[in-house]
């Protein structure tokens, strides 16, 4: 027999997941009455390891042959601790830790808690919200290229259909310098199509006028690049998109700017008075150079990205201190909120900082984060990042949530390593964040979500340019992403479509995961499948915010459901290989159900009668 305790389950820890300052919380843990306890403790520490209190806890009762004892404790102020239990019994004194869901003596993890502040709210408008997010030179274009500013060497396509440059220059270079002329007017036209799929946010990929197509080597915060459009053509994409119920999120960059920027004018395109040109430059002390002009620190070792000394004051004040900061434009034009790029290089005192003057500029702006792993306890270049404790973000890219998706619909996880990962993200995240989490399942970032789903294919440039499915190997991969996709829109968050995920794009990844959307050669199946989606989401409120308990885990198989004020919509899928029969209920949306039996690889939906 072992001790038990589960802080995922109320009658061990209650409430469930993060505290309020002042909340009282219960802790119960099991112990066998053959371990002869007679004091138990719960011990705390600092996310240092320092130590922070004792909880002594009492007996409660006996249950069979188990022995309850209890403690409550409560946490005065925000922040994040850890804490295991020492128990004394008959044969002395001992530690128990966590492992995975159970527990073990002298070895393992920490139970972790953390305690964020009352007062950060998330705007009302982004729980639940479906997003959208398009990658601007590859989405649409409408009118002719203005490429005023773009340095030779440079390719504008022809052709919409033609292939992404992806070959090095002779020197070995990636320049990402080939254009397709995808703009803010193509966009505009589109948001009809975009509102189809159920979207309430559009996220933008960069938009400043910048010298490659990613953009993410800013040349001027200030400026949309010129083939993009115009300032007012941004105007009039927001106006169009408040229309249809749609805010419009831009890719905030502060990590870094481009060598080839205002700031930095490395290459003389900005007039001489950046940091590299001129001594004595405003943005001089913005940068660090070890040997000045040529040698400086710059982003991942890309010395066309020089990192910024983002607790410089005047780029403080620059980005969003002053009255007609950066965030203070955009916010302006008809921007909704911004996704920071790499937060994890952006100290915690400029990140606090940056939500403070957000909000101040607009009270309901919506701040999301790009944080790849568990964001409630990340530590990045040995510091511990405070995105809930100090209520910096409202929501962050939902790496963990992708992962966990993949390897069930691969047949790699049995359904239990998904659910427990979906728990631990509910535990260790504040409910409002949970909500407006960026569940993705592609993005510019990864391969296309339909060549994962056939395994993490990687090989030289060249073969990934050749990578294309068969006919059979599209049909498997398609069949993976209707399961992937119906667990991605109907578990807690806001789930995020990557442009061209919906119609079936393939790609390895950048720059193959970045080519243009195939206007007219769509998978209508896949976008009916999508659309639907996206309409189940709006009219059901319980999949947007309702509560999640799940029924089934494991075998191949998941089962859960989503309540709210008397809603509750079930949720089947399916990997087992086996057919799985379920109860009768109004169906919403299925793949592969006939007769009450779902069929050995496939999704259903249903309300609950």
């Amino acid at each position: 027999m072992r001790i038990l305790f589960n802080s995922q389950i109320l009658c061990h820890k209650d409430p469930f997941g993060c505290l309020l300052p002042g909340q009282e919380c219960m802790l119960h843990i099991h112990i066998p009455e053959t371990v002869g306890t007679t004091a138990v403790q719960c011990v705390f520490q600092r996310e240092d390891g320092s130590f922070f209190r004792e909880c002594s806890m009492t007996f409660s009762r006996k249950e069979g042959p188990y022995d309850i004892w209890c403690g409550r404790f409560h946490l005065e102020e925000p922040g994040l601790l850890f804490y295991y239990f020492r128990i004394t019994g008959c044969t002395g004194t001992f530690r128990l830790f966590k492992q995975g869901e159970d527990t073990n003596m002298e070895a393992g993890d920490l139970w972790q808690v953390s305690c964020v502040p009352e007062s950060h709210t998330v705007p009302q408008w982004a729980r639940g919200a479906v997003i959208y997010q398009v990658f601007p030179d590859r989405f649409c274009k409408r009118g002719d290229c203005d490429l005023t500013g773009k340095l030779e060497p440079y390719t504008l396509h022809e052709s919409w259909e033609e292939e992404v440059t992806w070959r090095p220059t002779p020197e070995g270079l990636v320049l990402n310098n080939d254009f397709y002329g995808g703009n803010f007017k193509g966009i505009t036209e589109k948001l009809p199509y975009i509102a189809s799929l159920g979207t309430t946010i559009l996220y933008l990929n960069p938009i400043s006028k910048s010298f490659s197509s990613h953009r993410y080597d800013t040349g001027d915060y200030k400026t949309p690049d010129p083939m993009l459009g115009t300032v007012e053509d941004f105007r009039e994409l927001c106006r169009e998109a408040h229309k249809l119920g749609i805010r419009v999120i831009l890719d905030g960059v502060f990590s870094h700017t481009g060598s080839n920027s205002l700031y930095f004018d490395k290459e003389g395109s900005f007039g001489g008075t950046g940091a590299y040109r001129c001594p004595d430059s405003p943005y001089r002390n913005w940068f660090t150079f070890t040997e000045y002009p040529d040698q400086y620190n710059c982003w991942w070792g890309f010395d066309t990205l020089p990192t910024v000394n983002k607790l410089h004051p005047g780029f403080m004040d620059y980005i969003f201190r002053r009255e007609d900061s950066v965030l203070a434009y955009w916010l302006g034009q008809g921007a909704d909120g911004f996704r920071l790029d790499v937060a994890d290089e952006l100290p915690n005192e400029f990140m606090s900082e940056l939500k403070k003057h957000l909000r101040r500029h607009r009270q309901d702006a919506l701040l999301m984060g790009e944080v790849w792993e568990d964001a409630s306890n990340k530590i990045a270049y040995d510091v511990r990042r405070r995105y809930f404790v100090d209520g910096t973000l409202d929501s962050v890219m939902n790496y963990p949530f992708r992962t966990a998706i993949v390897e069930f619909a691969r047949g790699e996880d049995d359904g239990n390593r998904l659910r427990r990962t979906v728990l631990s993200i509910l535990e260790n995240y504040p409910r409002q964040v949970v909500d407006c989490n960026m569940n993705l399942l592609g993005t510019h970032d990864t391969m296309r979500i339909l060549t994962t789903l056939m395994g993490d294919w990687e090989g030289s440039r060249e073969e990934m340019a050749q990578r294309k499915f068969s006919p059979r190997e599209y049909e498997c991969a398609k069949e993976r992403l209707l399961l992937a996709s119906a667990l991605q829109y109907t578990l807690p968050g806001s789930p995020s479509l990557y442009y061209g995920d919906e119609v079936g794009m393939e790609g390895c990844r950048d720059p193959f995961n970045r080519r243009t959307y195939p206007w007219g050669r769509e998978d209508s199946e896949l976008l009916a499948h999508f659309r639907t989606l996206g309409q189940l989401r709006k009219e059901f409120e319980a999949l947007r915010t309702g509560e999640l308990t799940f029924f089934h885990a494991g075998g191949g198989r998941l089962g859960y459901t989503r309540s709210l004020n008397g809603q509750h919509v079930k949720i089947y899928a399916n990997r087992s290989g086996e057919p799985w029969e379920i109860p009768t209920g109004k169906v919403l949306l299925h793949h592969g159900l006939q007769a009450g039996n779902l069929f050995p690889m496939g999704i259903c939906i249903t309300e609950e009668e």
